[in-house]
């Protein structure tokens, strides 16, 4: 089956307001930015993401959150992006903070069918116990606190209960595909998106390179084509560095 696109615009048109988005990429590395940037210019709103980070001022996320149009993020770090700093301070935005590998493994077990699982991370902290500020409201008070989560020992150590994610979509950034939707990702740049991939019920992907079915290494395949439901072609893609860091000339 041909999941190949002529363009952004068509594989995100019907995205509803509303919708739950898994969002691959780590700080600026292997961000969707195309399908991000379509998703702009169609205009869907209170949208609920799901992703490490929400982008930087001007790039990948950031973009929509500065539009107004992210109601609700799930992530692990607010980073070095100052509107959603003051978004989330002036209750304009729900943040679920969660560590990071539990983000990670959140992902996965949606994608494999498993519904909750225990880990150690977050016990006895507000994570674990509930509290941690998901909105504010307009004066600074909390207007809604994480809840409480089931913690139970196992052989001799507690863990804490943590549900899977399981998003309408996933928008993945990869190097190289096939028209079937398999998937291979660049070095650092698989970060998040395989665990995004599998875990939604619609996945979309952006690919740099895209060849013909039976070109891609079977061993070499990060994400199955089952997983894959549209890919578009974007060649030739912007890849900001966030902090660009030189030797001084001796």
């Amino acid at each position: 089956m041909d999941k190949a696109f002529a363009s952004a615009a068509e594989v995100v048109a019907d995205i509803p307001d509303g919708a739950s988005m898994a969002v691959g990429g780590f700080g600026m590395c292997g961000v969707p930015g195309v399908l991000i940037a379509a998703l702009l210019d169609q205009g869907a709103r209170e949208l609920e993401t799901i992703s490490n980070n929400l982008g930087v001022d001007g790039f990948g996320l950031g973009t929509l959150l500065a539009a107004g149009r992210i109601r609700r993020t799930i992530g692990s770090y607010i980073g070095n992006n100052k509107e959603f700093t003051r978004q989330y301070l002036a209750g304009e935005l729900e943040v679920e903070l969660t560590p990071q590998g539990t983000l990670a493994e959140r992902l996965r077990a949606g994608g494999v069918g498993i519904p909750a699982f225990y880990t150690p991370a977050g016990v006895g902290t507000l994570v674990a116990e509930g509290g941690l500020p998901w909105r504010y409201a307009a004066d600074g008070s909390v207007a809604l606190a994480s809840p409480a989560r089931e913690v139970r020992e196992f052989d001799g150590t507690q863990y804490l209960l943590e549900r899977a994610l399981r998003p309408d979509y996933a928008l993945v950034h990869a190097w190289k595909a096939d028209r079937h939707g398999n998937l291979v990702y660049r070095h650092a740049a698989r970060n998040f998106n395989p665990d995004c991939a599998a875990a939604a019920r619609i996945t979309i992907a952006e690919v740099e390179h895209l060849v013909a079915p039976g070109e891609l290494d079977p061993d070499s395949i990060h994400t199955p084509g089952i997983h894959v439901q549209r890919l578009v072609h974007v060649p030739d893609v912007e890849k900001p560095i966030e902090f660009r860091t030189t030797r001084e000339e001796s």
